[in-house]
């Protein structure tokens, strides 16, 4: 499956968050390589991993493994956590500049 299939599974406020983080990642780490795997969008950055997401009943999930959810620990302290990985709410705001600022360390992380 491609990137563009998965995407095109979800509508709505999924599909918009989706999109979203996909444009966040594009324009702060043009240089990523996109795809689809464990089922869910990746990116690798200098052939390691960068942050994957996911689209899901009630949430989107978001995996900035393996530094960046400690480093955002108390930003991420307000949502559902698993190992690696924070659940934003359909039915909350999006955060979209919190996943900005993650995005941007992970790119900082990576660029070292």
């Amino acid at each position: 499956m491609t990137v563009d299939e998965y995407l095109n599974n979800f509508d709505g406020e999924a599909r918009i968050r989706l999109d979203t983080m996909r444009s966040i990642v594009k324009e702060l780490a043009p240089q990523a390589e996109e795809s689809f795997s464990y089922g869910l969008v990746g990116y690798k950055l200098n052939k390691k991993p960068l942050v994957y997401f996911g689209g899901f009943a009630h949430h989107t999930g978001f995996y900035a493994t393996p530094n960046g959810h400690e480093a955002f620990k108390e930003e991420f302290s307000k949502y559902k956590q698993g190992k690696g990985s924070v659940q934003f709410p359909l039915d909350q705001a999006f955060p979209v500049e919190l996943v900005r600022k993650v995005v941007h360390f992970r790119v900082e992380q990576l660029s070292k």
